[in-house]
Parts: structure tokens; sequence; C-alpha cells
């Protein structure tokens, strides 16, 4: 049963929401121009570019992390470098889950932006090509890989290299933690190059991220650190990529699952030791992230 009054208070409130509603309404066709003319619209727009940043900055290098005023004033400021990772999602054994690359790399972007001092780092390309979608070859046999067509995959570089120019940037470096990635890589880089002949923004492709990128990384895990496989599993695994990717996130290798069913070691190496496997793959992305800066460097200095 309604109460007296009870109707006129719902009546009320009912009002008082559709004011509210109305009035944000008001206010985003405001924030978009609408109800402007065009140079209305153009001035208000040139205003809120201008604004001031009331906020204290992030010191994130992800762009995807910072509001627009942040790389605005990042790139006033001098970080002209953007780096754009590709990765992938693929499967890569019993282990080690499908966003391996990305896992890696979000270790690694943000080092070779430290390592640089004046980049920040692209939102990861995680959609690249897998093997044919139809019939499925490759990786793309398997459950939770995402393939995509190369002409898709370079589209979507272009247009993200684009942004970043329109944008400020002068240098783009492309990096790639799959070795799949590197052919469209090349082509998008020689493309926009000719396309953007005579203009300030250059594509990088650093091809050496990926190799000799990771034999020497191999090589100084074993030589350097004393570091060692013993053995094959069979899997798309291995430990450089186990400590790497614990870096990020220890679930992304099922450390918990693989201590409680003693399954902690790869190809005869122990993971066992949360600690000691986190700290070899800190010092795997110092020694990455160093390498790569220096391409980065050269290629710009060329």
């Amino acid at each position: 049963m309604q109460r007296v009054g009870e109707g006129a208070d719902m009546r009320n409130l009912s009002r008082q929401a559709i004011v509210i509603v109305v009035g944000i309404v008001g206010m985003a066709q405001v924030a978009c121009g609408q109800g402007m003319s065009p140079e209305e619209r153009e001035a208000y727009t040139q205003r809120v570019l201008e604004a001031p940043n009331p906020l204290e900055p992030s010191d994130s290098v992800w762009i995807e992390e910072l509001t627009y005023m942040e790389v605005r004033d990042r790139i006033a400021g001098g970080t002209t470098t953007a780096i754009v990772a590709t990765g992938g999602i693929e499967q890569n054994g019993p282990y080690l889950t499908t966003g391996k690359h990305n896992v890696i790399l979000q270790a690694i972007c943000p080092a070779i932006a430290a390592e640089l001092g004046n980049a920040l780092c692209a939102p990861i390309v995680r959609f690249v090509p897998e093997g044919d979608l139809d019939p499925p070859s490759g990786h793309m046999r398997f459950p939770g890989t995402f393939g995509v067509r190369d002409a898709t995959y370079e589209a979507l570089l272009e247009d993200i290299a684009t942004s970043l120019k329109l944008h400020g940037f002068t240098d783009i470096a492309f990096i790639a933690d799959s070795g799949g990635n590197l052919r469209g890589m090349q082509a998008v880089a020689d493309r926009l190059n000719a396309r953007w002949a005579g203009d300030a923004a250059r594509i990088h492709n650093i091809e050496s991220f990926y190799q000799p990128g990771w034999s020497e990384t191999e090589k100084y895990t074993e030589d350097v650190l004393g570091m060692r496989q013993t053995r094959d599993d069979g899997h798309h695994d291995d430990m450089w990529v186990t400590a790497l990717m614990m870096v990020t996130d220890p679930e992304s290798v099922r450390y918990r699952q693989r201590m409680d069913t003693d399954l902690a070691s790869i190809n005869g190496f122990d993971i066992s030791d949360l600690e000691a496997t986190v700290e070899l793959g800190r010092k795997m992305v110092a020694f990455r992230a160093k390498h790569a800066a220096d391409a980065i460097r050269a290629s710009i200095d060329h």
C-alpha cells in the first residue's frame, strides 16, 4: 500500500532526476560543440587544447595511462619518441598464458623508455598475424589464439604511427617480441618513411630487438649470470620467457599451481624460488632495455 505523500515524493524525485539528466546532456553538448557555429566550436576546442593541467602530472610512460594534457605537456617538454611494441595472443604450452608476448613487453617497454629518457610507450599491439585463418594453420589451430590478416595488421600499425605523428612525436620506434610480426612492421616502416619524406617524423623498425636481441639475452644469462637449461620439455616455453613474464605477474606462468603440483620448473630450470626467478627476469629486462635503447638511438642518429 502506498503511504500518503509517497506518490508526490516520487514524482518530485523523478522531475529532479530529469532536470539533472537534461543538465548533464546540455553540458555534454556544449563540450562537444553542439549548438555552436563552426568558428565558436573551433575557438572552444582551442581553449580546451591549450588549457593548463590542473593536476600533478602522472609519471607513467604508458600513453593510455595519461590524460591528453599530460601527453601534450610531455611532447612539448621534449618527449618526442614513441615506442610501438607488437606482441600477440597465442598458445604457449600448458603453463603460460596466451598473452605471453604482451606480458613480457609490459615489463620491457617502460624500461626502454626510462633508458631513452624522452620516450613514451604506445598501447601494446596485441592482435598480430598468427597463421592462416581458414583453414587454420600454426598457432591458429590452438584455442585462445587470435590472428589477423597481414593487411589488417599493417593497416593498424599505419594508423597508430600516423596518430603519433599527428600529435607531435617525431621518432616512432617499432619493436616486436614475436618473429612473425617483423615482416609487416618493415613494410609499414618503408611505406610511411617514403610517404613522410621531408617531414620531421620517421619510423625506426628495430628488428634487432627480436634478433639478435633474444639470442644475446640467452647468451648473457648463460655466460654472465651462469643460468642454463638442462633439457627440452617440448613446450613453447623456456626459462628466459618464464622469468621475464614473472617480472610482470608470476601468475601469468601459473606459478602457484605449479608449486602445488611439483611442476615449478621449465626445461630443467627450477623456478620455485620466486624472488630469485623474478630477479633473474629483472636483470634480463635491464639487459634487453639497454640494448634496445642503444639501437633506437643509433637509428635516430643515422
